[in-house]
């Protein structure tokens, strides 16, 4: 994980980018692993740590009918967590946002489910899009290596993300 971080700090560092987080299920894991490089501050914003449905709709400005309908692991409130993370930091040009269930109580069929979802800003108009969203099943059982494979999936998108835009 150190290494992907490592090359993420560095895409942003030669892109000019600052970025923001809002993490789910992650519970802030990809910040505080691209926190462990040395620099980092000056192109990681910070992350928005929307564990609860509340949370998402105080911080992130998500419609609480949007959660009842569509459930805090779906693609649409995935959407408006990584645009409502861009809209609450003026100072980011890309977001990441990351949900889903690691259980163990979650129902059989989103067991392991996660959404990812990349928004950027566009440099001279302000405005905010979607990029790239995911929706990936974890390979693995337990709680803990779960958080880590999602923080991973989260760490090549950007990776991949930036890698296109050079």
């Amino acid at each position: 994980m150190d290494a992907r971080c490592g090359m993420l700090a560095g895409l942003l560092a030669e892109s000019d980018r600052r970025l923001v987080l809002a993490e789910s299920c992650t519970a802030g894991l990809v910040a505080a692993s691209l926190g462990r490089v040395p620099g980092i501050s000056r192109h990681l914003c910070g992350s928005l740590v929307t564990y609860r449905e509340a949370t998402k709709t105080s911080w992130l400005g998500i419609p609480p009918l949007v959660l009842q309908h569509h459930t805090a692991a779906s693609e649409a409130v995935t959407k408006l967590m990584a645009t409502g993370a861009l809209m609450a930091t003026p100072e980011a040009d890309l977001a990441a946002a990351v949900t889903g269930h690691l259980g163990p109580q979650a129902p059989p069929e989103q067991d392991g489910l996660i959404y990812v979802c990349l928004a950027e800003r566009h440099v001279t108009t302000g405005q905010i899009s979607v990029t790239k969203l995911r929706r990936c099943r974890l390979l693995s059982r337990d709680r803990l290596p779960r958080q880590r494979e999602a923080t991973l999936g989260v760490l090549a998108m950007l990776l991949e993300q930036l890698e296109d835009r050079q």
